[in-house]
């Protein structure tokens, strides 16, 4: 009788602390995307590990900040945006550029997200119903009015706790899918050893690479909201503690989920000579060992990620339209329904085009990467500022995170820059 009771109470541990995982979980769900996902895999297929150093500094980062911008909302009871447009000259100007620039990458990648999702539970279906073959745009167009519907929906009858316990289920179901699939294909240790060593590879397309996993892995949606997901969890000044190492974990899985997830691309096509360019090429990743559960299991971890990404792309405009006004997001308001319809709008012209999701993803995570450098300076004015944080005190080395990701994120931005021209 005793070890059904201890077996009961690990599995009831085991559930808490995954339901326990504060605001982080949605610093996975907007960094982890099909976004994510995609430039992974993209950059295991081209050029195996070599990437892997970009991944590490920008997680590193987006641990900094997130921890920066939640100690901020923490100890000053405000949000970022309301705060530069209270506290910083032009801080008005600064605000609405970047609720321009973040919702625009973000709106940006909803239509890659949606794409990917669509294309890949037509894949689904099609193994299952070859009928459906000849019928693959509406097919597609279909079920992504059916999936982006559905979350509109979910969106209006939501609070903050609802969408992060969906999240915190399609994250794990994310997380598994991947680390399984890392088992079926071990990549070389050798070549995990090189990705640690700073190079940008010298091919068509390289530096587009570089920029779009800085936008997708250190994304300024992550570190703008963390003071509106800070607050909706209900946090104070008592955890100040807590909201370290949640920003800490947060960054830890980013990095180790996609770490895996390029792992296995690198693993299972590099070395084969195959590049991905289309959804199903995705799902090619695993073909070699796994047959044909490889699509079912990959897709599975990929779906996921998408839908993981949904919700927080929605929320991100009427968040940062709420944040700027008084710093309150309230789902049950018209503003907000209509704001998130629009995005549901935009979202669909992707599949309606027919355009290639996994380019229009790529594109997006370089267009964030803009906004990020005004992000950043904005929370070290904001953290210098002595009257408003009081009697709290900035460790020497979060401003030493904090000013390298600058200099990290300026020169990220001139690389997305040439990229677009070479692009264009």
């Amino acid at each position: 009788m005793p070890t059904s009771k201890t077996k009961k109470s690990f599995l009831q541990k085991i559930i808490a602390i995954v339901l326990g995982f504060g605001p982080g979980i949605f610093a996975i769900g907007y960094t982890i995307g099909t976004g994510s996902v995609t430039s992974m895999i993209v950059a295991g297929s081209k050029f195996g590990m070599q990437l892997l150093w970009v991944l590490l500094l920008s997680c590193f980062f987006s641990g900094v900040l997130m921890f920066a911008y939640g100690n901020f909302a923490l100890i000053t009871g405000e949000t970022a945006l309301y705060g530069f447009k209270k506290h910083l000259k032009y801080g008005k100007v600064l605000a609405i550029l970047i609720i321009i620039g973040i919702s625009f990458g973000q709106w940006n990648s909803l239509m890659g997200i949606l794409g990917i999702s669509s294309n890949i539970i037509f894949e689904i279906l099609a193994i299952n119903f070859e009928g459906l073959r000849p019928y693959k745009y509406e097919t597609v167009l279909l079920t992504a009015v059916i999936v982006i519907v559905t979350f509109y929906l979910l969106m209006l009858v939501g609070k903050y706790t609802f969408f992060e316990k969906i999240l915190v289920i399609f994250v794990t179901l994310m997380g598994l899918s991947f680390l399984f699939s890392l088992f079926l294909v071990q990549p070389l240790p050798i070549d995990v050893v090189k990705g640690l060593i700073p190079t940008i590879p010298e091919i068509p397309g390289g530096k587009m690479l570089v920029a779009a996993f800085v936008g997708t892995t250190m994304a300024s949606a992550t570190f703008i909201s963390r003071p509106l997901f800070v607050k909706g969890k209900g946090w104070t000044i008592k955890n100040l503690v807590q909201q370290k190492k949640d920003s800490i974990t947060a960054a830890i899985l980013i990095f180790v989920i996609s770490a895996t997830i390029m792992a296995v691309a690198c693993g299972a096509l590099f070395h084969d000579g195959k590049v991905v360019t289309q959804v199903l090429d995705m799902a090619n990743t695993l073909e070699p060992v796994a047959g044909k559960w490889a699509v079912t299991i990959f897709f599975f971890g990929a779906l996921s990620a998408g839908l993981s990404s949904i919700f927080p792309c929605l929320l991100i405009a009427p968040l940062l339209v709420a944040d700027y006004q008084s710093g309150t997001l309230d789902t049950s308001s018209k503003q907000f329904r209509i704001i998130t319809a629009v995005a549901c709008l935009v979202a669909l012209i992707g599949p309606a085009f027919g355009a290639n999701p996994i380019e229009i993803q790529i594109l997006s995570q370089v267009f964030n990467v803009f906004v990020l450098p005004v992000v950043v300076l904005g929370i070290i004015l904001l953290l210098r500022n002595k009257k408003l944080m009081k009697a709290y005190k900035t460790s020497l080395a979060v401003y030493i995170g904090m000013y390298a990701a600058l200099f990290f994120s300026l020169v990220i931005s001139y690389n997305g820059i040439m990229a677009l021209l070479e692009y264009f």
